[in-house]
């Protein structure tokens, strides 16, 4: 039985999960900062609703992967940033490497050009 110490029991993420960790892997971030992050880094073919946004948000921070940073912005006193724990880095890198294997898994079969990541 897995624990709740591998990372490997909560795969395999949403979309839309994954994104949100690895926006928070370069740095603290809002909540519209995140929805920003995402549809650039996808080149707008993932766009997070704040229904979904901030529904992960909240079970990300209970699930220990992010936390909420005590920080005052000037422009928006009322944002709430959000930092990846090292408990949440270690969750997306374990989703990272599983997808890295089903991507090597397409090339093998020819589904991708080996030159597509190169």
């Amino acid at each position: 039985m897995e624990s709740a110490s591998d990372p490997s029991a909560f795969l395999p993420l949403s979309p839309s999960a994954f994104y949100i960790l690895l926006a928070l892997a370069a740095e603290e971030r809002h909540g519209y900062s995140i929805t920003k992050e995402v549809e650039e880094a996808t080149n707008g073919s993932v766009k997070l609703g704040p229904g979904t946004l901030y529904r992960l948000i909240k079970q990300m921070a209970v699930d220990g992967w992010i936390v909420e940073v005590d920080r005052i912005d000037s422009d928006d006193p009322r944002r709430r940033y959000y930092r990846l724990t090292p408990w949440g880095r270690r969750v997306a890198r374990a989703e990272a490497a599983r997808l890295a294997d089903a991507v090597r898994i397409a090339m093998d079969r020819r589904l991708l050009p080996a030159s597509a990541f190169t």
